[in-house]
């Protein structure tokens, strides 16, 4: 019962940690939530997809927020909303079917470049 509330508080910490990034960000809570529920306990696969559960409140809240507040822009919200839709059908079918360190692999390159381009590319 204590390994239990002790794993419990770590994934509420994570949650805290992922929230906060993607309402600070606008998203980057599931880079970061996939290594956190690794830690505490899930395989690598049911962290990605986990990672995609645990986002969807804070981005529904985060959304009507930042509506509240105006700060978006409708004219790209149909064309990136059916490309994302087409990718996270994608991603969700290779995830089933992807060795684990392959999937660890393509998410730590992402991660890498992500955080490259936001170092040097935002002039």
């Amino acid at each position: 019962m204590n390994g239990e509330k002790t794993q419990n508080g770590k994934r509420i910490v994570c949650g805290v940690a992922v929230g906060l990034a993607n309402s600070l960000f606008g998203g980057g809570g599931g880079m970061l939530a996939v290594p956190i529920l690794e830690k505490t306990g899930l395989s690598p696969k049911r962290a990605h997809a986990t990672a995609i559960l645990v986002i969807l409140p804070i981005s529904l809240l985060s959304l009507a927020l930042y509506l509240f507040r105006g700060l978006y822009d409708f004219s790209v919200f149909v064309p990136t909303a059916l490309g994302v839709t087409a990718g996270g059908e994608l991603g969700a079918a290779l995830l089933g079917k992807l060795p684990t360190k392959t999937v660890n692999a393509v998410f730590a390159v992402l991660q890498a470049v992500a955080g490259v381009c936001l170092l040097f590319l935002n002039g």
